[in-house]
């Protein structure tokens, strides 16, 4: 594996609802990690994408992805969108209406790729019994899937995904994620994803980079950005599961509630039957916090 890491530096003056302000970042990413940008609204996480991908140009900016660079603006370098090797989904999908699923498929294969790549990804993304059928007809999940293959098919190296999830159900936002994983280790990408809802962050990425007034302010994994040191002592509250990971001969649980990460030592048998995304109840019994599924 190519282990030259995706190089981005970008000055770009954003127009925020406070005014004008600079992002004005850098930061490395290793092939073949989820990196997610998180930050409020406007911080100019959708403005990295579309530079990334060549929709926007910086004021100043160097970008290289796999050694080649993409963008150098003190060498005049600007490789338009249609040279990078970029697979980019949208909140909105962006399907050709007047295309059947396979044909939006086909329409965005490589000239002269082997169309066994299309099959495979029907297979991959649950897409056989869809792929005669327009956009019209497909469910916003159903769509996305079909956006998410159509991004995969180019066999980018770099994906990149701008909240791609936001107007989903929790079920089927669940669902999609499965789908985003799967694609994500069979093709081996190097993904970015915009969001900000926690329990998809933890259970998708590698990293996460949090964006504030423009700059990085932090980027490490998950736990190192989102969880608190302190756990609550006597307590009762509702929560999902965002992440479960073993601990020596147990396991820490960690649980989102009203934007509180808690964590919960539990053994092997308590976390039997628990998975991310579940809702669960944390409670105390005699001080150590307990997780209990909640029954519906």
């Amino acid at each position: 594996m190519n282990s030259t890491p995706i190089k981005f530096r970008a000055l770009k003056m954003l127009q925020t609802s406070d005014g004008r302000l600079p992002l004005d970042l850098s930061f490395e990413l290793e092939k073949g990690r989820l990196l997610t940008i998180y930050g409020r609204s406007g911080a100019g996480k959708t403005t990295i994408l579309r530079i990334l991908a060549g929709l926007t140009d910086p004021e100043e900016g160097f970008i290289e992805v796999e050694s080649e660079t993409w963008l150098d603006t003190r060498t005049s370098v600007n490789l338009p969108a249609r040279r990078r090797s970029v697979g980019f989904v949208f909140q909105d999908f962006a399907l050709f209406p007047h295309l059947t699923v396979r044909e939006n498929l086909v329409f965005a294969l490589q000239k002269g790729e082997d169309q066994r790549l299309v099959e495979d990804l029907i297979e991959l993304m649950e897409l056989g019994q869809l792929q005669k059928s327009r956009p019209a007809q497909l469910s916003g999940g159903q769509q996305q899937r079909v956006a998410l293959a159509r991004a995969i098919v180019r066999k980018p190296g770099l994906l990149l995904l701008d909240e791609p999830l936001s107007a989903l159900d929790d079920e089927m936002r669940f669902k999609l994620q499965d789908c985003i994983l799967k694609a994500h280790r069979h093709y081996h990408l190097t993904t970015i994803l915009v969001s900000h809802h926690l329990p998809e962050i933890f259970r998708l990425s590698d990293e996460v980079l949090c964006l504030e007034n423009g700059k990085v302010q932090r980027q490490g994994k998950p736990s190192e950005i989102f969880l608190e040191q302190n756990i609550s002592g006597k307590f009762k509250v509702t929560g999902e599961i965002v992440e479960i990971i073993p601990a020596d001969i147990v396991f820490i649980v960690s649980v989102l509630s009203a934007n509180t990460i808690v964590k919960v030592i539990a053994t092997a048998e308590e976390v039997k039957g628990l998975r991310t995304g579940q809702k669960v109840m944390v409670a105390s019994k005699a001080f150590n916090p307990v997780i209990l599924p909640i029954i519906y």
